[in-house]
């Protein structure tokens, strides 16, 4: 990750539920940025956020969010002050409007009531909810509410958004708005972003770095363009004739076939300096034809199930 100023961090933090470990002895540091925090469902993700907030204490060890401390009072008024957070369950009164609802947790937040409104105006127009400012939101549609609680986590203009599993119930249409939205809020509004999902694409369109909790515990740390960058000794190819015959000339000549599936396949060439002219090359000798040639890139999704694979135990005689 990067070295630059820690946003985020923890120190041993842990906490139960009776017998259960949400987390484990959790030492990690976030920087600024758009940062995804990754797992399955029962990772301890939403854990990590309460305890952030202070809506959670710790059974061990320690947080900080802007550089502040949740456990005391005078924390949790400040990231109140400079932090979002969008829920991933509903939490809108039914019976208020738009307006009403975003307003009122400006004011919650320490802002003063013309303040409020004139910034809730602003961020119901950006969620793309101008229409719909005066009405209930008991009518509103499910991508709607999702883009009512972004607009609760930014009516204060806050430093740092946690936002969790806001692409959660979303049709396709829906998914995109959201993921355009919070990639529009890191890249061109200064948002630090902590997306907390188990939606990997989610990540890969709006993160730039990732961390992946599993059991409570921390299974990856990276950056996002690390792990999909394009690596010159591996290619991915069509291949419209002579697979069969293609595939025979590659191990002689010391390309390995990582994987087959009908007229796909990727490999990877002895040497990383090398092009993808050899391919080409034993391609005229066996008589195949490519159709596409592409650089292979790392998936976000293999590396993610690399990491949460159980370590291997040893075997006991």
């Amino acid at each position: 990750m990067s070295d630059a100023a820690t946003l985020i961090e923890t120190h041993s933090l842990g906490k139960s539920y009776g017998k259960v470990q949400a987390l484990r002895e959790l030492s990690i540091a976030i920087p600024p940025g758009a940062v995804g925090l990754l797992g399955p469902n029962g990772a301890g993700k939403t854990t990590l956020m309460k305890l952030l907030l202070g809506l959670l204490v710790p059974t061990e060890g320690r947080a900080s969010i802007v550089g502040e401390d949740p456990r005391t009072r005078r924390g949790r008024l400040s990231i109140r002050e400079r932090v979002g957070y969008m829920p991933e369950g509903d939490c809108l009164l039914p019976n208020a409007t738009g307006v009403e609802l975003v307003s009122m947790l400006g004011r919650l937040t320490g802002m003063r009531a013309a303040d409020a409104m004139t910034r809730t105006h602003e961020v119901l127009d950006y969620c793309q909810l101008e229409e719909a400012r005066y009405r209930p939101v008991t009518g509103f549609s499910t991508g709607m509410k999702q883009r009512l609680k972004l607009a609760q986590a930014l009516v204060h203009d806050p430093q740092v958004l946690l936002l969790d599993e806001p692409t959660n119930g979303l049709d396709p249409k829906g998914r995109r708005q959201m993921l355009e939205l919070v990639a529009d809020l890191a890249q061109n509004h200064g948002k630090n972003v902590l997306l907390c999902t188990h939606l990997l694409p989610d990540v890969e369109r709006t993160c730039e770095s990732v961390i992946a909790l599993q059991d409570g515990s921390v299974k990856l740390v990276a950056e996002v363009a690390e792990l999909t960058r394009a690596e010159g000794a591996r290619y991915r190819l069509l291949v419209i004739r002579n697979m069969d015959a293609f595939c025979d000339a590659l191990d002689p000549a010391g390309v390995v076939l990582e994987k087959r599936e009908g007229r796909r396949c990727t490999l990877r060439l002895p040497d990383e300096s090398q092009s993808a002219d050899l391919l080409f090359h034993l391609a005229h000798q066996s008589g195949a034809v490519l159709e596409s040639v592409e650089p292979a890139r790392s998936s976000l999704e293999e590396a993610f199930l690399t990491a949460l694979q159980p370590e291997t135990q040893p075997v006991q005689a």
